[in-house]
């Protein structure tokens, strides 16, 4: 028999749940079906959120012939394969699942057939399209986005299955499906599946005993380098910028139960160390070192909490992008005056031709001469003004903020006083 999944699956798009905004009244979806001109789309969303049934419900609905071919094992060959087949037929529609695993190549063999209306391309794909999709692919195919299932869309897909002619015809307390929903995190197949298996440990009683037992350990929304991956870590790294620690704490967790590298994670927090607290804590950038020592020591799970330690370190520690912002200010103009010339009294001179020619002469020793050294040129006559290093009044900054001003008055002050 053939999964819970597969049984139910909606046979109109009436029935799909979840992603009112494609198909309900007036929307893209609908309107296509309803003029019967499918044009070329790729579906990004996740697992689970009604990508493959949407497709095949698409092409039905227009009465055209659909293959499907998955990313994963197809290739050139098969594209061609597929393009023979709508030459005989005069056009049909291709699902390409997982297009995101097609390299550069293969997605542009899709391009002149998808161009002439030959292949009505329907890709799907869990991952960003506007990264994994060639762009001149992209602009041939609109690109809609499907949502994960909420509880409540979700517990209609349980509801509908329980009383489904092709369904699992079973009792289920309320509770149970609640709990089941809640698990599924979005993913109609993984809710579905759960159920299924807790109608069988119930013998056709489903009960919240049982759906925990169907459910066991779970697992948790996540998929390493995957589009939700960098979700996550985006997620950490803003809380972490916008000190709200206990978000924090919540997205680490969650990325360490969901099986990241925690040496990953070690090397992010280190980036955010350096990039957003930076000098307003210079200790911060410490830490994490430590913190990734500690790691390497202690190991999982015991090295976690180092990993965790230095989370809340950072979120409440005082934040400044200065030396982030100086740094690209830096790149900035070495990009735009690569060739300035360096003052002679700060170039190296180890032969006696470069003495003759200046280099190193009337360099002012800082030690044995402060008011010279502060007279003295430092940047190339073309950015003698350049200001590049702002700092803030956040943490240790503050402390050196009225020196940082004092030191630049005083080398305007010697600047003029050498010039005059």
């Amino acid at each position: 028999m053939a999964p819970l999944a597969e049984r139910v699956r909606p046979k109109t798009l009436s029935e799909v749940v979840g992603q009112e905004h494609l198909t309900g009244p007036g929307k893209p979806l609908r309107r296509m079906l309803e003029t019967r001109r499918l044009s070329s789309f790729i579906l990004w969303g996740p697992p689970g959120s009604g990508k493959t049934t949407l497709a095949r419900l698409m092409a039905q609905g227009v009465g055209q012939e659909m293959v499907a071919l998955s990313a994963v094992n197809a290739g050139v060959k098969d594209i061609k394969e597929v393009v023979t087949q709508a030459q005989q037929k005069g056009g049909l529609v291709l699902f390409l699942d997982e297009i995101h695993r097609f390299n550069k190549s293969q997605q542009d063999a899709l391009l002149p057939h998808v161009e002439s209306g030959l292949l009505t391309l329907i890709g799907a794909t869990t991952e960003n399209p506007s990264f994994e999709v060639n762009p001149a692919l992209r602009s041939r195919a609109r690109v809609y986005v499907l949502n994960p299932l909420d509880e409540e869309a979700t517990l209609r897909l349980l509801e509908r299955a329980l009383a489904h002619p092709q369904g699992l015809q079973a009792q289920a307390e309320p509770k149970a499906l609640e709990l089941i929903a809640q698990a599924a995190m979005g993913d109609a197949r993984r809710a579905l599946s759960a159920l299924e298996l807790a109608a069988s440990l119930g013998e056709g009683q489903i009960s919240e005993a049982a759906a925990r037992e169907a459910l066991g350990s779970g697992t948790l929304n996540f998929d390493k380098g995957g589009e939700y991956f960098y979700d996550l870590i985006s997620a950490l790294h803003k809380s972490v910028r916008g000190n709200h620690v206990d978000a924090a704490l919540y997205y680490l967790a969650r990325m360490i139960e969901g099986g990241a590298d925690p040496l990953y994670l070690a090397r992010r927090l280190a980036r955010m160390a350096v990039e957003d607290v930076g000098l307003a804590d210079p200790n911060a950038l410490r830490l994490a070192m430590a913190a990734k020592d500690a790691y390497d020591f202690l190991g999982s799970p015991e090295g976690e909490l180092a990993l965790a330690e230095l989370v809340i370190y950072l979120a409440l520690a005082p934040k400044s992008n200065s030396s982030y912002v100086a740094w690209k200010n830096a790149q900035n103009a070495a990009r735009t005056h690569p060739d300035a010339a360096i003052p002679l009294p700060l170039r190296n001179a180890p032969t006696a031709l470069m003495q003759r020619l200046g280099y190193g002469r009337g360099y002012a020793y800082y030690h044995d001469d402060p008011e010279g050294s502060f007279a003295q040129q430092y940047l190339p006559d073309d950015l003698e003004n350049l200001t590049l290093y702002q700092a803030t009044g956040e943490g240790w900054e503050e402390r050196v903020r009225e020196r940082l001003k004092a030191l630049r008055a005083r080398f305007a002050t010697g600047s003029k006083t050498k010039r005059t």
